[in-house]
């Protein structure tokens, strides 16, 4: 567990970092940085030889969608919403984790369909004020198009992955992060071309804050602690980080917001999510934040 909470203090400084010092930077630059840091970070766990060719393929197309798209919106939606609404945002997450998951099942239940309209409705609520701008509701799509890369990588991963491997999921890290950083890189290539860039001395560090200790380091330690604590433990602390990055966004960074409207729609959305994790035979699914 306290592995858990540390992962979730770090993850918890990332929104209000990447809006202050990399909000006007190109989203699929700062994606791109971000990744190939962890991916160096990482390179040194690869195991080539313990993997077959055919699940390094898998984990690189994995890595493309989970971790290089979803990190090209999520950091382009910066541009749109203040930092703790984007945290906010990540909440569906667990939603389209699920909706997934029944579309791979073909099944449908009607629970998951309802607990999805609870969350629209507790999110309406904070924005409300907003939904006329235009700005706002281009983020909130974006958000929520990064989200479901995170939900589809997540599903595959589980999913195409063999449950017995003579392989770590450490050893297999790069591969994800390879696809990612490639994902990322031929987005800033094909949408914006090479960025003509200076870097002041505050957005180096703050991306190697994200690429090494947030990304690096902090999935790494979430792996871990997820297998410490059960599975429904695991999924209330996946969302630690939310309430912890929206505190940081209004005190650390000084964002304003109203708070009652938060605290409501907030309780409508953690309400949504309470009912959408009693399946009883939820199984913990690995990498579950985009921070």
């Amino acid at each position: 567990m306290a592995l858990l909470l540390i992962t979730s203090f770090i993850w918890a400084f990332s929104f209000g970092l990447i809006k202050k010092y990399l909000g006007g930077l190109d989203a699929g630059f700062v994606a791109f940085a971000r990744l190939a840091l962890s991916l160096l970070l990482f390179l040194p766990q690869l195991r080539p030889r313990k993997i077959p060719a055919a699940m390094t393929l898998r984990l690189f197309l994995i890595g493309m969608i989970q971790f290089g798209l979803m990190y090209v919106f999520y950091i382009q939606s910066f541009r749109f919403l203040a930092a703790h609404q984007v945290a906010l945002f990540t909440i569906f997450t667990p939603l389209y984790v699920t909706a997934v998951d029944d579309l791979w099942e073909k099944r449908f239940r009607p629970l998951h369909f309802w607990t999805a309209l609870l969350a629209v409705a507790g999110t309406a609520m904070i924005v409300y004020s907003g939904l006329g701008r235009a700005d706002l509701l281009v983020g909130f799509a974006l958000v929520q198009v990064s989200n479901l890369c995170f939900a589809l990588g997540q599903i595959f991963y589980r999913r195409l992955m063999p449950a017995v491997r003579i392989w770590k999921d450490r050893e297999g890290f790069a591969w994800l992060y390879l696809g990612g950083t490639t994902a990322a890189g031929l987005a800033m290539l094909l949408v914006t071309g090479l960025p003509d860039l200076i870097l002041d001395s505050g957005q180096v560090l703050v991306l190697l804050y994200l690429g090494l200790l947030a990304s690096g380091v902090g999935f790494f330690l979430w792996n871990v602690g997820a297998t410490k604590v059960s599975a429904g433990l695991l999924a209330v602390s996946n969302n630690v980080k939310i309430p912890l990055a929206i505190a940081v966004s209004l005190l650390f960074f000084h964002e304003r917001t109203d708070l009652v409207r938060l605290a409501l729609g907030a309780a409508m959305i953690l309400l949504a999510l309470a009912l959408n994790s009693h399946r009883g035979k939820t199984k913990a699914l690995p990498f579950q934040s985009n921070a």
